[in-house]
Formats: structure tokens, C-alpha cells, sequence
């Protein structure tokens, strides 16, 4: 994962989401076993903690929230004590309640979990049943959801549909989400338990789990395909849908786009006793919110796993705040810098070796070169006479930020490479992420190392691996007063000016 992710999960807290769902209250009640019940060979259980927590659609709202986004939650719940009980969670969370239609009917659905010692020993079921209960029940309540939807549709930035198919994404919903899908695009994830439903709907992805999309297929008349790029092709012929993601827990995803483009696994982090009770949720979650920010059908599937790798270290259901997303973001980033960078040096390090049994002389030179100047040219001449060939390595974004400040670079680490590249004195570049390329000199073990400006063989941070790698050391002086600061600050001065 790049820079380029980080910016995707910075820009979370702009995106504005309209979720439309079944909201499930999860209870887990713990206890401590000691002896076998009087009444029957079954575990006696000292109540010893009742947690509850948002379950269904209500979790993806708590893992956006959790992410920073603005989440506009629209779903049903009963009027009882679970529905109490989920209201106030969420809005503990800082989700705005309004959008939640409180039906006298039908009790809102209630997973509760038993467990003795950690360990499960039944999960009760209550309220809404699955596939049976259509929420609402009320005619007036059924028209203020579908007022709901035109408005919170008209105002989102991305649409996410959890279906866990207890009611509220009846047909009639699905009906006028596709009408207003047609009439005015934007992007949108379904994340259903019954997505044989949605066959019209043109949604930009599908994220059903390897079983749902078997029995999807199943439900079409056909055999579905063990196979990951046959089975998602049987699922684009059954879907309205630009990608079909589906997930293959501890193996990651397979993304495939509608038409002769073939799809792309996307693996990810394994996890020691991974704790997968919500982790669609916080997949759907953070996918979505990348989809939003403009990121690519890849790039958003891999932070949907950061994100779900994160969770499921979790116990029981659980949400990723961004700042958890972030530093996963960022050590991926990291890692795969290193890697690049480890790379592409040993490959350019083969190289210069054999332009050296061709006897050519090898000339080393770093730089952050941000707005070339004549300087720039005038130092890389100089540098390129010392020697037959020369190299220069160009300091990465974040490197550039450690030495020159927050406001630096002025141009992207690519950009910056892609010119000093394409200079006539210059043979070969890398970029490179430390502070010194003391590294990149003990690996490369260059002829002549050049430094431009006022140093003193002492004075250069570089000085300890110049000497082990028996370079020489030529310090080229700079030309007047051309850097790239003096650039800067003029420019400056002519704007305030």
C-alpha cells in the first residue's frame, strides 16, 4: 500500500455516508461454571458481565463513525428494551438517532450470546425473525422511510446497504434505490444475505463471502464454480454491478470487474485466533468510505482488509477507529517502501557492477531536488565529469519532511524522480527513505561520493560509510545563491508583494 492510501483514510472524516440497513442489538452475557445444573447436565453459570454492542447495519454505522465519517443511519427498530438498549449505544457512539423509525410491531432482532469461561455455549435469537418480519409494518411509517431515502440519497457521497434481510431493505426499497441509482449514480456497496434481490439494482460492488456466492449461483439454476474467477463471473451474470468482491476470510479478496478483464486476488495479513464476528461490517465500512474518497476498486478492497484484519484482533463485535486504520496504513506503507527500495538497489547494485568489470568509473550523489534550478544542472555536470557513470538518489517524500520541514516537498517524490531522471548528465536514480543514504553508499561502495555545498569531511552525516566503502569524498560548492529555498522565498515575496 502507498502514500496514497494514508491519503484515502485521512480523507475519511469528509465523506458523507447514507446507510441503509437492519439494526441488531448484540448482547454477549458471561459467566463462571462451576458445577453442572441440578436440573439438567448443562453448566450453571455465575452471571459475572452482560455486554451489549450494535450488531447488523448498526455496526457497519459504529465502524464508520469510528472512522470519522459523517453517517446518516436509516433503519427500523421495535419499540421495546433491546431497541432502547441499540439506540443508546449508538448514540454513546455519536450517531445521530434521528433516522431510526421506532415500529410498535415487530421487536427488533436481539443476538444474544452465552458464554462460560470465554467460551461459547449458545447464542438466543429474539425479536424479527430473518427473511420473515418486513419492517415496517406501519403504512405511515413506511412512507417517511421512503421520503428518508430520496433525501439522505440526494446528500451522501456513497450509498452502503447492509442487508442482513430481516425486513427493512423490503422490495419496494430496492425499487426506488434503483430508480434513484439510474437517475443519479454515485457509489455504492451491498452488503446482503440475500442478494438474489438485488439483481437490477447497478451497484458499483457486491461483497458476498464465498458460501453467499455459491448459493447465489445456486439460487440462478446453475452449479457454482469452486474456482474464484469462474465463480465471480457466474455472479456477473446475475448482478447489475461494475465489481464483485468476494471475500475469502483469512485468504483476503478476489475483486473481478464486469467484462474480459480478468480478476485480481487481493490477500491479506494473517491473523492468530482471529475473532471474525463482524468483520464484513468493518470491511463494507472502510471499503466504502475509500470508494468515496476516490480510490481505486484495489486500493479500497486492500484498506476494507486493514480494516477487517484489525477488528477481528478484537474480541467479540468490535469497530476500528481511524487512527487504528491509519498506523495500519502507515506500517504497510513503511514495510513496502523498505522492500521497494531493498529491491531496486540490489538490482542497481548488479548493475554497477557490471559496468565496473567494463571499467567505468562509478560517480554516487543524493539530493532532494525539489524546483531544479541551475544549480541543480550546473552541480549534476560538475558531478557527472568525476567519473562514467552516475547515479543519484532522491530523497522520498517523507524523508524530504524530516529534513526540510512540513511544507516540503513542493513537488511529489515521483515527479521529482521522474525529471532528475531524464536530465542528460544523470544514468541511473532511486529514491530512498532514511535521512542519509549512508546505506545506499555501503551497498552500492560507489568511486566518488559528491556532495554539494560548504562541508567538512567530518561535518557530513554520510563521513563513516564514505570511508568504510573506500569512496572518495568530493564536495562540489554550490553556484551563487541558486537553491531551492532561495526559489521558494522569492516566490513568496512576489505573492505577498
Amino acid at each position: 500500500m502507498s502514500q496514497r492510501a494514508i491519503d484515502l483514510v485521512r480523507q475519511f472524516p469528509q465523506e458523507r455516508v447514507f446507510l441503509i440497513g437492519d439494526a441488531l442489538l448484540d448482547t454477549y452475557l458471561e459467566g463462571e461454571a462451576s458445577r453442572l445444573c441440578r436440573e439438567g447436565p448443562v453448566p450453571l453459570l455465575w452471571k459475572t458481565r452482560e455486554q451489549h454492542a450494535p450488531g447488523g447495519a448498526a455496526n457497519v454505522a459504529a465502524n464508520l463513525k469510528a472512522l470519522n465519517a459523517h453517517v446518516s443511519f436509516l433503519s427500523v427498530i421495535g419499540n421495546d428494551y433491546a431497541g432502547s438498549l441499540l439506540r443508546g449505544e449508538l448514540e454513546d457512539m455519536g450517531i445521530d438517532p434521528q433516522w431510526l423509525l421506532e415500529d410498535d410491531t415487530p421487536l427488533t432482532p436481539h443476538k444474544m450470546r452465552i458464554l462460560a469461561e470465554g467460551q461459547y455455549v449458545i447464542r438466543l435469537d429474539d425479536g424479527a425473525r430473518q427473511g420473515v418480519t418486513v419492517r415496517p409494518t406501519n403504512e405511515a411509517l413506511r412512507t417517511r422511510l421512503h421520503q428518508y431515502i430520496e433525501e439522505l440519497y440526494a446528500d451522501c457521497d456513497v450509498v452502503v446497504i447492509s442487508d442482513y434481510h430481516y425486513g427493512v431493505v423490503s422490495q419496494p426499497v430496492i425499487e426506488q434505490l434503483t430508480a434513484l441509482a439510474r437517475r443519479k449514480p454515485k457509489p455504492i456497496l451491498i452488503d446482503s444475505q440475500a442478494l438474489q434481490r438485488f439483481q437490477h439494482l447497478p451497484a458499483t460492488v457486491v461483497t458476498p463471502n464465498h458460501a453467499e456466492a455459491q448459493r447465489l449461483v445456486e439460487l440462478g439454476g446453475e452449479t457454482p464454480a469452486e474456482d474464484w474467477e469462474e465463480l465471480a463471473q457466474q455472479l456477473h451474470k446475475i448482478l447489475h454491478v461494475d465489481y464483485v468482491a468476494i471475500t475469502l476470510a483469512e485468504h483476503g479478496v478476489y475483486l473481478r470487474p464486469r467484462g474480459d478483464a480478468p480478476g485480481l486476488h487481493v490477500p491479506t495479513r494473517p491473523v492468530e485466533n482471529a475473532q471474525d464476528v463482524g468483520a464484513g461490517d468493518s470491511f463494507a465500512a472502510a471499503f466504502s468510505l475509500a470508494l468515496a474518497a476516490g480510490g481505486s476498486i484495489e486500493e479500497s478492497a486492500q484498506i476494507g482488509l486493514d480494516n477487517a484484519g484489525i477488528a477481528v484482533t478484537k474480541p467479540r463485535t468490535a469497530f476500528v477507529s481511524q487512527q487504528e486504520l491509519l498506523q495500519r496504513a502507515s506500517l504497510r506503507t513503511f514495510t513496502a517502501v523498505l522492500q521497494t527500495q531493498e529491491d531496486e538497489l540490489e538490482r542497481l547494485r548488479a548493475t554497477l557492477e557490471i559496468e565496473r568489470l567494463r571499467g567505468k568509473t562509478i560517480v554516487f550523489t543524493n539530493g532532494v531536488f525539489d524546483i531544479l534550478h541551475a544549480g541543480h544542472i550546473h552541480f549534476l555536470r560538475q558531478a557527472r565529469q568525476l567519473g562514467d557513470v552516475l547515479v543519484v538518489a532522491i530523497n522520498s517524500d517523507r524523508s524530504t519532511r524530516s529534513l526540510k520541514g512540513p511544507g516540503r516537498p513542493i513537488h511529489s517524490e515521483q515527479d521529482r524522480l521522474a525529471l532528475v531522471a531524464a536530465l542528460d548528465p544523470v544514468n541511473y536514480t532511486l529514491l530512498f527513505d532514511e535521512d542519509t543514504s549512508s546505506s545506499i553508499i555501503s551497498t552500492l561502495r560507489p568511486d566518488v561520493y559528491v556532495k554539494g555545498g560548504d562541508y567538512s569531511d567530518e561535518a557530513i552525516p554520510e563521513a563513516a560509510a564514505i570511508q568504510e566503502s573506500g569512496s572518495r569524498l568530493v564536495i562540489l560548492p554550490l553556484v551563487g545563491s541558486a537553491s531551492t529555498s532561495n526559489v521558494i522565498e522569492r516566490i513568496v515575496a512576489q505573492q505577498e508583494s
